[in-house]
């Protein structure tokens, strides 16, 4: 199975499309995202490989589906963990967090012990959108996730990658390759440099959309909200 993938440009104006012309919201987009984050990590990291995950969380809208993300994952029976230190002011990652609190779901602002006592991470920092140099705090938590034996999933990119180029030549995340990434609406450019596992989430597209886009749709299984493509398989553009 190989997909096309959408580069940064077009997945920012496939974004307004859905949330004008496919009526969605910037809520259900995230939610419906992830979901799909969620479904990744019970795939790859089943509770009884460990119930420990901690979220690396940024503060766009990479970081909201890490939030959402983390609900769902306590719903399943896991234990996360929220390392958000960039929190927007912003009504909707107000509320994302609050719904984390209630469920007893703790933060915390020193990821590199919280990283010895994790089974599992997600790394939700920078997205798509994300371009230019890598700042603290930032930069110290991804020299980490780099360096950690610690299986990590990625949501759309592995923070500090550029879209179209794939990981940076050099500084922080120039060696990160993280084991696990899930592509949101689908794959990016950048998968030509992936080497692991990797699914894609997007079963909310409107065949218009995907159609505008010259997207394929993948097959899904059941109720499930992500597909794994074949190791090796690459995606096209």
């Amino acid at each position: 199975m190989s997909l096309r993938t959408l580069n940064a440009e077009s997945a920012a104006e496939l974004d307004k499309d859905l949330m004008s012309h496919g009526a969605f919201s910037i809520d259900q987009l995230m939610e419906l995202a992830g979901l799909s984050v969620s479904q990744a990590v019970y795939k790859v990291h089943p509770p009884e490989k460990g119930r420990r995950v901690l979220m690396a969380v940024g503060p766009g809208n990479n970081g909201g589906d890490g939030l959402v993300a983390a609900r769902h994952l306590w719903h399943y029976g896991y234990q996360p963990t929220v390392f958000y230190p960039k929190q927007s002011k912003k009504e909707l990652y107000q509320r994302l967090s609050q719904q984390l609190k209630n469920l007893g779901v703790p933060f915390t602002d020193d990821f590199e012990e919280a990283l010895k006592n994790t089974d599992h991470v997600v790394d939700s920092i920078f997205g798509f959108s994300f371009t230019g140099e890598v700042r603290e705090p930032f930069a110290a938590v991804i020299t980490a996730l780099e360096n950690t034996k610690v299986p990590v999933t990625a949501v759309d990119a592995p923070s500090s990658w550029s879209i179209e180029g794939g990981p940076p030549k050099s500084g922080p995340g120039a060696k990160f390759n993280p084991p696990f990434l899930i592509s949101l609406t689908a794959p990016k450019p950048l998968v030509s440099h992936f080497t692991g596992r990797h699914f894609v989430g997007g079963r909310f597209l409107p065949p218009s959309v995907a159609e505008k886009y010259n997207l394929d749709a993948p097959k899904y299984n059941g109720v499930d909200q992500i597909v794994e493509l074949p190791t090796g398989e690459k995606s096209t553009i």
